[in-house]
């Protein structure tokens, strides 16, 4: 783990990248966010974008979305891709909301959690961006970022989610998980832009040329166990005749 002036350093050249750092996904209340975070996963921001227009029109809240008719939905999300489980997602995340909280999307992590198509990352991104409690999304990009500058050394997002909360004061958590995403998709890309970075300094994949993440080591194939052992049985030869 670095040092805690070496991690503010890096999220503070991070925020002068993307100083407007935010989700990129239009919305107007949390209801909205959670739906189009749902609507997100194995999509991008920009098409989600271009289809919840028409869908919060035709479903402006919790009660409406809970009576939607399957087949319509999806004919408005299937742009999305996965058209079919998103939208049982849906209908089941808006009628748990009206059954359980009253038409209103809650402020608890445990409580998101439990709605279906609901995770910790989409969780994370409804508390951090429309209901004030601070939330560190954790997706691909995230991971990547985090592991390829050595912020930290592991492939779970729950994990990492933890350990860079552990390193940020709460108030930072939110922008720092938005500053990390849009560094993963606009220069620390699975090919990275790294001439175009001002995290160099500090970055152990630009320095070292690799990442940090653990390396799984592979069991020595039984002709490499062979090898070895035919040489340490020479060796131990050799000595008996000296």
């Amino acid at each position: 783990m670095k040092p805690p002036a070496v991690v503010t350093r890096i999220f503070d050249a991070l925020d002068r990248h993307h100083p407007n750092a935010d989700t990129e996904l239009v919305h107007r209340n949390a209801f909205e966010l959670l739906t189009a975070t749902i609507l997100s996963a194995q999509s991008t921001d920009a098409r989600v974008n271009i289809v919840t227009p028409a869908l919060f029109e035709r479903y402006p809240d919790a009660r409406a979305l809970a009576a939607a008719k399957t087949p319509e939905l999806e004919k408005l999300i299937v742009s999305t891709g996965f058209f079919r489980q998103k939208s049982k997602s849906l209908i089941g995340m808006a009628t748990m909301l009206v059954e359980e909280h009253g038409g209103q999307v809650p402020a608890d992590m445990d409580a998101l959690t439990k709605l279906p198509g609901v995770g910790r990352k989409t969780a994370n991104v409804v508390l951090g961006h429309a209901l004030g409690v601070p939330g560190l999304p954790v997706d691909r990009h995230v991971l990547r970022v985090a592991n390829r500058i050595g912020l930290v050394k592991n492939d779970d997002p729950v994990k990492v989610e933890a350990q860079l909360c552990e390193m940020l004061p709460p108030d930072r958590w939110t922008r720092a998980s938005d500053a990390l995403i849009l560094h993963g998709r606009r220069i620390c890309r699975p090919k990275p832009l790294c001439p175009r970075c001002n995290v160099r300094p500090d970055c152990d994949f630009y320095r070292l040329g690799f990442t940090t993440k653990p390396v799984k080591l592979k069991s020595p194939s039984k002709a490499a166990k062979r090898a070895a052992t035919t040489s340490t049985r020479a060796r131990a030869k050799k000595g008996r005749r000296a």
